[in-house]
């Protein structure tokens, strides 16, 4: 199986590598992650610019053709960057949505202004007692005439506090953890009856909890009247990407340790020199290394059409970033000494970072029960 990229992949890595080498500023990030919207208009713009926002979208609808492999190259790098900008939420999440469910009209209305840097999404569907269960959603769509009204809350919405669109999901009939019934639908951030608190999460991004009273849907706006197997498919890939920025963030904790252990002297040697944190060192790139490979297991297993493997390469791949990142974290902090603890110094960001991709869309532990329920991973 040959593992290199092409010629417009590298190219695509090249870009993108520089521009988070040279532009992604971290004494920045700290300034933009207090500001309203939670990030740095100026560098969404310069992801339009760079072509970052059209990768994975068909060329007819105004993207440039990619899969999941340029995605995993955008969002490794973007990993190592700590990047605060919404593009998991509108590309990924919201991206894929609209790939797979929105129609030709859809797709022709809102792809060109996602790829301009114009349209920002959000994907509203976890609540508040569903955890992990994607089928668990109380959110009501009632018809009205030729629309439907949404009832219902919404929480931990990724960026849904600056969102432009929100993409909903609401039962259109059956029981509140039926996985038929749920419906996927357009809504306007400021339409009428939506109510959104924003704040900021752990890991220095944003997120919302929203209220839908009586929110007007028109039959154009409707993705989806059967979503479960769509959003299913789009939480694999975005699971994918997840893990391709895990790992970006997994290889920087650990370059910034090897090289703060290179440095830091005690006893009048560099503490690299003590064979004990070397085994660290190397226990470390070891986890950082399986993670890589799951992920890249993730990213080609992202496009098969059969659910059943595509949902347990996504699981195991899930498993090993939620090790993997313990591993690389807490050997992070602990070789940093009390200075890994810091709100000044980055490792410390990183780790929060991964500890919150661990837990978005099930933990280290639901995914290995999830596996165990499959039989293995191996159909």
């Amino acid at each position: 199986m040959d593992f290199d990229f092409s010629e417009e992949q590298r190219l695509l890595k090249e870009s993108v590598d520089r521009f988070i080498g040279d532009r992604y500023d971290f004494e920045q990030r700290k300034t933009f992650a207090k500001s309203d919207s939670g990030y740095a208009h100026e560098n969404w713009k310069q992801f339009a610019e760079l072509g970052l926002l059209a990768i994975p979208f068909a060329e007819e609808h105004g993207g440039f053709g990619g899969g999941p492999t340029e995605t995993m190259i955008v969002m490794e790098a973007f990993g190592r960057g700590l990047v605060l900008e919404p593009y998991f939420s509108t590309v990924v999440l919201g991206g894929g949505l609209l790939r797979h469910a929105g129609s030709d009209a859809h797709k022709s209305e809102f792809i060109p202004k996602i790829a301009s840097g114009d349209l920002r999404l959000a994907f509203a569907h976890g609540e508040r007692q569903s955890r992990y269960d994607l089928a668990d959603v109380e959110a009501r769509a009632k018809k009205s005439g030729s629309g439907y009204l949404l009832e219902g809350e919404k929480s931990l919405v990724l960026n849904g506090d600056s969102a432009d669109t929100l993409i909903v999901s609401a039962r259109m009939s059956g029981d509140e953890r039926d996985r038929s019934g749920i419906g996927l639908f357009l809504v306007d951030g400021n339409a009428k009856g939506v109510s959104r608190r924003g704040y900021p999460t752990q890991d220095g991004l944003r997120a919302a909890e929203i209220s839908l009273s009586g929110v007007e849907v028109p039959v154009d706006r409707v993705l989806s009247e059967d979503g479960l197997p769509i959003i299913e498919r789009v939480v694999d890939e975005a699971i994918a990407a997840l893990a391709a920025e895990a790992v970006g963030a997994m290889a920087e904790m650990h370059a910034l340790t090897v090289d703060y252990l290179k440095t830091r002297k005690q006893f009048g040697v560099a503490i690299g020199a003590f064979q004990a944190l070397q085994h660290r060192a190397v226990d470390m790139f070891v986890a950082l290394e399986q993670a890589r490979s799951m992920a890249m297991f993730a990213t080609m297993m992202s496009a098969e059409d059969d659910a059943e493997a595509r949902s347990r390469a996504t699981s195991a791949a899930k498993v090993q970033i939620g090790r993997s990142a313990k591993i690389v974290g807490q050997g992070a902090i602990q070789l940093h000494g009390g200075v890994g603890m810091t709100m000044e110094l980055k490792v410390g960001h990183y780790f929060k970072r991964a500890t919150m991709i661990d837990v978005l869309f099930g933990d280290a532990d639901y995914h290995l029960a999830r596996l165990a329920e499959a039989g293995s991973l191996a159909a």
